[in-house]
C-alpha cells in the first residue's frame, strides 16, 4: 500500500481491496460506525463492498484508508466528494477500536490541510447527524463552524 500523504501518526493510502474484512468490519459495526454514516442497520455483504471500492478506485476518488504507522492497523476511512468549483465535502469513518484516540482529529485536520494545500480547495464542508456529539466536537476543535441545521443534519464548513 503506497502512502499518499502521512500525518504524525497515520499514514493514507488510497483504499484497497487489501483491506476488505477491515471495511466491512468498521462499517458493519451497528453501534459504535454504521448508525452515524447512513444510518443502517443491515449488514453490508463482501460482493458490495468490493464493488464499492473497485468503482471508487476507477473514480480516482480522494477516499484513503488510514494506517496507524506504529502498528499498521487499520483506523478507518476519510474521504473528499464532490470536489468541483473550490469545495468538497468531508467524510470520515474511525473503526469502533480506534475511536477516542485521537486519531480522528488527526485525520480532520490533515485532510483539511489536504483539500486546502493540495487540491486548491478553498471551503470544505459537512453533514453530521446532530446526535453524534463526538464528531461535533472533534469537528469544532479543528476549526468547523456550523452554517446551517435541519432536523436530520447539523452543516458545518471551514473555510481556507
Amino acid at each position: 500500500m503506497e502512502t499518499v500523504f502521512e500525518s504524525d501518526s497515520i499514514r493514507y493510502v488510497r483504499v484497497t481491496e487489501e483491506l476488505v474484512k477491515d471495511y466491512l468490519a468498521m462499517v458493519n459495526d451497528i453501534q459504535r460506525v454504521a448508525r452515524f454514516i447512513g444510518d443502517r442497520t443491515e449488514a453490508i455483504p463482501e460482493d458490495k463492498e468490493l464493488s464499492w471500492i473497485r468503482g471508487k478506485r476507477e473514480e480516482n476518488a480522494f477516499l484513503f484508508s488510514m494506517i496507524e504507522k506504529k502498528s499498521g492497523a487499520f483506523i478507518g476511512n476519510i474521504e473528499l466528494m464532490d470536489v468541483k468549483d473550490g469545495t468538497g465535502e468531508l467524510g470520515i469513518a474511525v473503526t469502533g477500536d480506534k475511536q477516542d484516540l485521537g486519531y480522528g482529529q488527526e485525520a480532520v485536520r490533515a485532510m483539511t490541510a489536504y483539500g486546502f494545500d493540495s487540491l486548491g480547495l478553498a471551503r470544505i464542508f459537512l453533514k453530521v447527524y446532530p446526535n453524534n456529539a463526538r464528531a461535533i466536537h472533534v469537528y469544532e476543535k479543528c476549526g468547523f463552524r456550523e452554517y446551517d441545521c435541519t432536523e436530520k443534519d447539523i452543516f458545518m464548513e471551514i473555510t481556507r
